[in-house]
């Protein structure tokens, strides 16, 4: 699964990676955690790229309340196009949420080691993940957001069972703007990233607790 990330890269290295048009103003976050806003990249007018700041845990427009959010934060790759809380996301809405590192803990008896897990020489990144605009009875619409999840490449193996999509440049624009024809193309990107240009340093438990949002999250830590 991927249940925490971060994104402290400088707002015109973003703008670049994500091909948008303007430098961004970030504030620098260390522990993104589900529940929370985060930035994602759309596809705009005229095949364009829009910025938006969507909810983390999806909202199906089926919902009867948004409690389900909690349980839709991420999204099976291998099941997206046919589970009824993704598939039409998976057909019409789609979307890159920019990060650079996430989260996995690795299970040494009772003790769970944090791992902060980046590309080599650090650098922002997208994960692949789908949208919803859900509308309550009352109130204004919520537009929320799924992160979509693989099976581990050899870094993450030893790790977890689980890392999220990252997809490489080329493919964000595919992503964004194909037609619900190219099912199987999209399914195509869906897969592990190249352990080889990735790397996982052990981290402070600080992470553990979502509250704590500071560079102190991702200094190495001492393995016992």
């Amino acid at each position: 699964m991927c249940g925490r990330f971060t994104l402290f890269v400088v707002g015109v290295d973003l703008a670049e990676v994500m091909g948008l048009d303007a430098a961004l103003a970030l504030k620098p976050r260390y522990n993104i955690a589900p529940g929370q806003d985060v930035l994602a990249v759309r596809a705009g007018e005229s095949d364009g790229r829009e910025l938006c700041t969507l909810h983390w845990g999806l909202i199906p427009h089926w919902a009867k309340d948004r409690k389900i959010a909690y349980k839709l934060i991420n999204a099976r790759g291998e099941t997206v196009h046919e589970k009824p809380s993704f598939r039409e996301a998976f057909k019409h809405r789609r979307c890159l949420i920019p990060a650079d590192g996430f989260y996995e803990w690795q299970g040494q008896g009772k003790h769970k080691q944090p791992y902060h897990i980046r590309l080599k020489g650090g650098g922002a990144f997208a994960f692949a993940g789908l949208w919803e605009r859900w509308q309550p009875e009352d109130g204004e619409p919520v537009e929320s957001c799924t992160i979509i999840t693989t099976t581990p490449n050899a870094l993450l193996t030893p790790i977890h069972d689980r890392m999220p999509v990252i997809l490489p440049p080329q493919a964000y624009q595919t992503w964004l703007c194909a037609g619900p024809d190219r099912g199987e193309d999209l399914r195509a990107l869906l897969a592990p990233y190249p352990d080889e240009a990735m790397e996982a340093v052990a981290v402070s438990s600080l992470v553990n607790k979502a509250a704590v949002d500071d560079p102190r999250c991702v200094e190495p830590a001492t393995l016992l």
